[in-house]
């Protein structure tokens, strides 16, 4: 039979779970552009360079974001080695 403890645990665990997926999904319909790369792109012909530089761009802005999810994660996981304590 599941105790309170354990029950308590895994929705933490999916919850944390849920968290990290919707995290992931907003940076994926993000479509960023700065000002000067829109009108250095603009036209019909620069439609391949102009996806290029949106995904580039996404690209950049997440791994500083993921950097911090993992330094979050690494604290977390110290708080919890020291409660076992």
């Amino acid at each position: 039979m599941y105790t309170n403890s354990k029950i308590q645990k895994s929705n933490s665990n999916f919850q944390n779970l849920i968290i990290l997926i919707c995290v992931f999904l907003i940076g994926i319909s993000a479509n960023a552009q700065c000002a000067m790369c829109r009108a250095a792109l603009s036209g019909d012909s620069n439609v391949k360079k102009a996806e290029a530089v949106n995904d580039g761009i996404v690209y950049l802005m997440v791994i500083p974001y993921l950097l911090v999810v993992i330094i979050g994660y690494l604290i977390y996981r110290m708080y919890q080695k020291k409660k076992a304590v």
